[in-house]
């Protein structure tokens, strides 16, 4: 079977920057579908994405799908045919639904018997036939939240649509879609080369848009040089470009000739925090800021020019143009901001709203200074500090620089009470309190930042649930969920022995401190001890997902979920010291046993088992050892316990397996002497409790 290039290439006005890379990878992603759907076999994919086009060059598509033998299987040859040997209604009706009289059905022979069988081959499309279809599938596919209309058309897409190149071989493929007819023109650089290229082939698209064209294709490849200049650039100035990914994906998105530049702004500017600067010039411009050798920001921006001008000097005289009023209005801000203090701008959150039913942004850090300052009791931090952090956490969103630059919450809180002269834990909390942001970001460093971070998150928690809206499915409008794992990264990561339950006990007290009663409308299911039940529930839930990533199995979860320990850092412990214990050889032994034993225990009437183990009543010698082994491994265990030590008190039991073999298989449980029975369901009791004061193993 012979074999061409294909190619597609859509050519629009200017895509979205930030979701060209997606787009693109949506795009080709759907075309290999459909072609793999099709039955249509390729040697190798290649996408492209420039500002103006989405394109695809497939090499090595077979020209034609492959023939498919059909095969029906009808009646049995004894249930086909009368003994005249005539056909039945069966064999007419199988032939009528296959098309064909019955003589010319084939016969099936399967061991003992014999059955109707239609043969057929259908003939394998032609590949130009089907590519249509795939693109136009791809093209209504693709990941557009809100796609446009232009002129008079009733065509939609993410942006207008004004050319269309399709290519199999040298050959055009016929068809039409979104409104524009199929051909070999594509265009070049809107301002290097805005004519048409004839794209000769598939194979030399790339090459006829780089010359005469002015345009890199290729996404990676013109990442690659956008990286590769702003890195040349920065190091000619002796410094070093700050490149993040998301910023060089869109600079990438914006430009098809990139030529990056050096401008300056002036060294007045510097007296304003980095953060803003860098924010005016990322979020506003696109520019690239740049750092000495340690890591201070220089008076310097890199910009990515979609041109290669003649006058370079121009271009850079007109961006430092643009960015100086972007500075000014920066530095504007910072200035006016340091004229009141962060407890004055805290003042001026009473009138802002944290939520309807949940009062003020005041309200809220009135709260959070409370339960910052329980916590740093319970850590051992300082409790004044952590007070006043908390209080003073939200007061940067009344500045002029947040409402600018809403992502320098916390940056600038920072900032400002550095600048009231507040303790240095005080200033760094501003900023630690949103720690972590995301999966996988940084936690607090201090221990005041740790407690403003948790009670920021605690108190959020306490009171959606307390008001009665809780995550459900996709829906958490209040980030609940990403503020549980914060709280359980920081508590468990950073080693802080806390018990959920009182804290939250304290922010249901806080609530009602600041007018609000928790939780609201109550019943008689709906109390505050159900209202921390049921949050509690929700945040130990959040361990199943950090685990299944972690590799460790949702039995080893299951097994320590069932004791419902409220302290975070000591779950953890628990999950980890199960997790080792089941790589033990008596593991698997053991959490049989516990099971036998719990299943046991489940059935023995109320009232038979005895506080204590009656020694006098142990009759064999396996339940006198086991009960023996037990009074050991009780005192052995006992410090183990109070330092939380789990995983050696696992490993002490699992040398136990040996006489709960013994006693199994040496001991009947079920004593017709009563005394006895209940005894030993006492001293069965025992073993499993020793157990339970790490996990219930027997869910294992």
């Amino acid at each position: 079977m012979s074999t061409q290039d294909f190619l597609v290439e859509l050519g629009t006005e200017e895509l979205p920057p930030k979701a060209l890379k997606s787009l693109s990878n949506a795009f080709s992603g759907e075309i290999v579908n459909g072609l793999q759907q099709a039955g249509l076999a390729f040697e190798s994919v290649q996408h492209y994405a420039a500002p103006r086009r989405l394109a695809l060059l497939v090499r090595g598509l077979a020209s034609q799908q492959a023939d498919q033998d059909i095969e029906r299987k009808g009646p049995a040859v004894q249930a086909a045919f009368d003994k005249e040997g005539n056909p039945t209604p069966a064999a007419q009706g199988f032939a009528r639904s296959c098309g064909v009289a019955v003589a010319d059905l084939q016969t099936l022979e399967q061991g003992k018997g014999a059955w109707l069988v239609y043969r057929s081959v259908t003939p394998g499309q032609q590949t130009q036939t089907l590519l249509p279809a795939i693109v136009e599938r791809s093209l209504a596919q693709l990941p557009i939240p809100k796609r446009m209309r232009w002129g008079d058309s009733r065509t939609e897409f993410v942006r207008p649509v004004h050319w269309l190149v399709m290519l199999y071989g040298d050959s055009i493929v016929d068809c039409e879609l979104l409104g524009l007819r199929a051909n070999r023109i594509s265009q070049g650089h809107r301002f290097h080369h805005n004519k048409a290229i004839t794209i000769e082939s598939p194979a030399r698209y790339a090459e006829q848009l780089r010359a005469p064209g002015y345009v890199i294709a290729d996404f990676s490849e013109r990442q690659q040089l956008v990286r590769s200049q702003v890195e040349t650039i920065a190091r000619q100035s002796k410094g070093h470009a700050v490149i993040g990914d998301d910023l060089l994906d869109e600079v990438t998105g914006l430009v098809e000739w990139p030529v990056a530049l050096m401008g300056r702004f002036d060294d007045e500017f510097l007296k304003v925090p980095a953060e803003s600067l860098v924010s005016s010039m990322k979020e506003h411009q696109k520019y690239f800021h740049v750092v000495d050798d340690d890591g201070a920001l220089m008076p310097n921006f890199i910009t990515v020019s979609n041109i290669e001008s003649k006058d370079p000097a121009q271009v850079i005289s007109g961006n430092e143009k643009v960015i100086r009023p972007r500075l000014a209005d920066a530095k504007f801000f910072y200035d006016t901001d340091l004229n009141s203090s962060l407890a004055d701008k805290r003042d001026r959150l009473k009138p802002v709203v944290f939520q309807a039913k949940l009062g003020s942004l005041y309200d809220k850090t009135q709260r959070i200074g409370s339960v910052a300052a329980q916590i740093a009791r319970l850590i051992g931090a300082d409790d004044h500090h952590a007070r006043r952090a908390g209080e003073l956490c939200k007061a940067d969103l009344n500045s002029e620089m947040v409402l600018e630059f809403a992502d320098l919450q916390g940056t600038m809180g920072q900032y400002y009470a550095r600048h009231d002269g507040e303790h240095a834990d005080v200033s760094a909390a501003q900023f630690e309190q949103y720690l972590p942001r995301f999966a996988g970001d940084q936690l607090p460093d201090s221990m005041i930042g740790c407690c403003v971070s948790l009670a920021d998150k605690l108190d959020t928690l306490v009171g959606i649930f307390g008001i009665g809206q809780p995550p459900s499915g996709n829906r958490d409008p209040f980030a609940l969920r990403r503020a549980t794992l914060g709280v359980l990264r920081i508590l468990v990561e950073k080693e802080l022995a806390v018990d959920l339950r009182p804290i939250l006990y304290h922010c249901v007290e806080a609530y009602q401190q600041t007018g609000v009663q928790l939780p609201l409308a109550p019943t008689v299911d709906n109390t505050v001890d159900k209202l921390v039940d049921t949050i509690i529930e929700f945040m130990l839930e959040r361990f199943r997902a950090w685990y299944q990533d972690q590799g460790i199995s949702v039995e080893v979860f299951l097994a320590v979920r069932a004791l419902s320990p409220t302290n975070p850092l000591e779950f953890d412990q628990r999950v980890q010291a199960v997790n080792h214990f089941r790589s033990l050889d008596a593991a698997t032994a053991l959490a049989a046993a516990n099971k036998r034993v719990s299943n046991i225990l489940a059935k023995a009437e109320s009232g038979t088992l005895q506080a204590e183990v009656n020694p006098a009543l142990l009759e064999n010698g396996a339940e006198q050892a086991l009960f023996d082994a037990l009074i050991i491994k009780q005192g052995t265990v006992a410090p183990l316990l109070r330092d939380g030590d789990y995983q050696q008190v696992l490993v002490t039991l699992a040398e136990l397996k040996d006489a709960v073999d013994n006693f199994f298989d040496g001991v009947l449980v079920n004593a017709e002497d009563s005394a006895v029975r209940s005894n030993r369901y006492t001293l069965l009791r025992q073993l499993r409790n020793l157990f339970l004061e790490v996990a219930d193993i027997s869910l294992l």
